[in-house]
């Protein structure tokens, strides 16, 4: 384990490649518990190769990717059992019914006496009437709401999330926002990506800002507000910082 284990997340030095294309160059950042970092950039930033390495779902070969301490290479059961990756489309098992999916998750990561808190979760995620249907009879939204109620389950130290809010309707998107407020105040850090840059204004402690697979700001808002106007947007400091980046 490494000296890092206070932190929820530390990312240093992270690169990505693909063939000729230069994903991301030299990325660290860190993520302490109960922490929101709003993870924002345009299309082709590297942000979704960043969330899909620390999730583990792709390979790290440059730098290192701690999750509550644990190097994800080098320990990769240990750092996967202590997050939890909600991707922008979440695709459940077709076979599975809604319940089935939460038994096994909390198989999956060694939850025990589950199943009263998976019935809260079926409450508050709005799924109690959907525990019999199976995951491919589901709507994009109610996938959505399941992939909550599974990231939820096991308490994560590290919540993952990739456009969150994009299928669900105003209630549940009220709902989702108490939810990843109410998770980091329980202590967990959550690593929020949105291009709804209001979503990430209201939630966000901080901010990192991705543009070309660099870093180019990395801070609260009130301090990316002094690099800016005193009164910006999250808006107009996005554009203010990508265009001088790509200047």
């Amino acid at each position: 384990m490494n000296a890092t284990h206070a932190l929820a997340l530390e990312v240093q030095a992270f690169g990505k490649s693909y063939e000729t294309h230069r994903a991301v160059a030299d990325l660290s950042f860190q993520l302490r518990p109960g922490e929101i970092l709003g993870l924002v950039g345009p299309n082709g930033a590297g942000k979704t190769s960043t969330l899909r390495s620390i999730a583990g779902v792709l390979p790290v070969k440059e730098g290192r990717i701690y999750v509550d301490g644990w190097d994800i290479s080098e320990h990769e059961q240990q750092a996967k059992s202590r997050l939890a990756w909600i991707p922008d489309d979440p695709q459940p098992f077709d076979t599975l019914t809604v319940r089935e999916h939460l038994e096994f998750t909390a198989a999956l990561f060694g939850v025990r006496a589950w199943e009263e808190r998976a019935e809260r979760l079926l409450e508050s995620f709005e799924l109690a009437e959907k525990r019999d249907a199976l995951g491919g009879e589901l709507s994009r939204g109610m996938r959505q709401k399941l992939a909550f109620a599974c990231a939820w389950l096991h308490e994560p130290k590290l919540l993952l999330m990739d456009e969150p809010l994009s299928g669900l309707d105003p209630r549940g998107i009220r709902a989702a926002k108490q939810a990843i407020k109410e998770r980091a105040q329980a202590g967990t850090g959550v690593l929020l990506s949105s291009h709804q840059l209001d979503l990430i204004e209201e939630l966000a402690d901080r901010i990192l800002i991705l543009d070309r697979g660099a870093k180019v700001f990395d801070g609260t808002l009130a301090e990316a507000r002094a690099l800016v106007a005193a009164d910006s947007s999250l808006e107009d400091i996005f554009f203010a910082i990508t265009k001088d980046a790509g200047a």
